[in-house]
């Protein structure tokens, strides 16, 4: 028989279960507590309970099996024809029946805790899970051009050639300007093209949809073509989104340089989905970045597609400066000076910058594990890190030379040719 409702230990520890529900130990104790009274269902709720905390649990999961013994001998057991089946005292002396004792049926013991807590796993291979109407999702950017340290160039310049018409509702109803755009950014390799395409984003109010290559590009034949349609799809149902492709020359190569049809299709496929043949654009934009502008398609950037193009340049001393303090924040420093790191990295890059800070990390680091006594970043580390390493644009910079003086002139890369000229490259 179950004891009362009002006994206090009982009472005392579901007071102390309930103000500690994670309380793996307790609610085991409780559960054992209440199997010694008798109150097995009970004892079973507290066991599954704790189980859903902690499965690996060994006592929760050895009380779960005494409660589940419980269950079964409480439901199965009858008199033996013969007598009492447990050791006992005859006329003759003491007897001791055989330990005859059946494997413990675990399908009979779910069936009897079922409705408490649900089977560990589930085989149903005639209804499978359905399978996501989009892989892709939508992010909010929470990035603004506040938060871009300098590079004031070119945000005046995504103002004036993508921001600005889209941001007053009453001047683009005037002139008949479409809620939909393109732009691709271009420049040298880690200067903050992602950095900044997240912050215009964040500037028009738009969710994020950001898309690599990884993401579209699959072995099959019109899978690819299909995930770029998926892409489309997620941004057209979660307007205003900004769809930022990553990379672009590697998902839209230029056609003539390639003869797989594979890639082909990708880019025909691509070209499809932007000109919104199969889906009205209003509300989505596409941002596009690459370090190679002149191996991306000339077919993406006619208008309607993303038509302009913005320089992202190596970060400028101000920009510079807010690098180094973005990644040297948490680290311990003694008397550096971030004004002149800034201005001894002309040409270096954001992720330039940030290799230097971690490897002036690394040798304070291992001073002190030589010394057994911490020490602070100083700037001497800073600096001979510094006298070592090179900025990684040089190589893109003379890339984009060659393409400038020799290539065609179309007037794309009129603010290249400016700065390689300013800068007497």
């Amino acid at each position: 028989m179950d004891r009362e409702p009002n006994d206090p230990v009982i009472d005392a520890l579901r007071r102390a279960v309930a103000s500690a529900p994670d309380d793996v130990a307790l609610r085991v104790h409780f559960g054992q507590v209440l199997l010694a009274a008798g109150r097995t269902a009970e004892a079973t709720a507290e066991a599954a309970a704790a189980l859903a905390v902690d499965p690996m649990d060994g006592g929760a999961s050895a009380l779960m099996l005494a409660t589940l013994r419980g269950v079964s001998a409480s439901t199965s057991a009858e008199p033996s024809p013969g007598g009492s089946t447990e050791t006992g005292a005859t006329a003759d002396g003491p007897t001791t029946v055989a330990d005859d004792t059946p494997s413990f049926d675990w399908r009979a013991a779910e069936r009897e805790v079922e409705h408490l807590v649900g089977p560990a796993f589930v085989y149903d291979l005639e209804h499978d899970e359905p399978v996501p109407s989009s892989a892709f999702s939508v992010e909010d950017p929470g990035t603004r051009f506040a938060d871009v340290g300098g590079m004031e160039l070119a945000k005046q310049r995504l103002n004036a050639a993508f921001l600005a018409p889209l941001a007053n509702s009453e001047l683009r109803s005037l002139y008949g300007k479409s809620l939909r755009g393109g732009l691709l950014l271009y420049g040298p390799p880690g200067c903050g093209k992602t950095f900044i395409a997240r912050a215009v984003a964040g500037e028009l109010g738009a969710r994020l949809l950001s898309v690599a290559i990884t993401d579209v590009l699959d072995p099959y034949i019109g899978a690819s073509e299909r995930n770029i349609q998926a892409v489309f799809e997620a941004a057209r149902a979660a307007a205003p989104c900004v769809v930022f492709f990553d990379e672009v020359d590697a998902l839209g190569q230029r056609r003539s340089q390639t003869r797989s049809s594979h890639v082909r299709g990708m880019v025909n496929q691509l070209l499809t989905e932007l000109d919104g043949i199969s889906g009205g654009n209003e509300g989505v934009f596409v941002l596009a970045a690459t370090n190679q502008p002149w191996d991306v398609e000339p077919a993406l950037r006619r208008p309607g597609r993303p038509d302009r193009t913005v320089l992202v340049l190596p970060p400028d001393t101000p920009a510079r400066e807010a690098v180094f303090r973005t990644h040297l924040r948490d680290r311990p420093l003694e008397r550096v000076d971030v004004g002149v790191l800034a201005q001894r990295t002309e040409g270096f890059s954001g992720a330039d910058i940030a290799y230097v800070c971690e490897v002036a990390a690394e040798r304070a680091l291992m001073d002190s594990v030589a010394s057994g006594t911490a020490r602070m970043i100083r700037m001497d580390d800073l600096l001979g890190v510094l006298a070592e390493v090179r900025p990684s644009t040089r190589s893109w910079l003379e890339t984009a030379r060659n393409v400038v003086l020799f290539g065609e002139d179309d007037g794309t890369y009129a603010d290249l040719r400016a700065y390689l000229k300013k800068s007497k490259r």
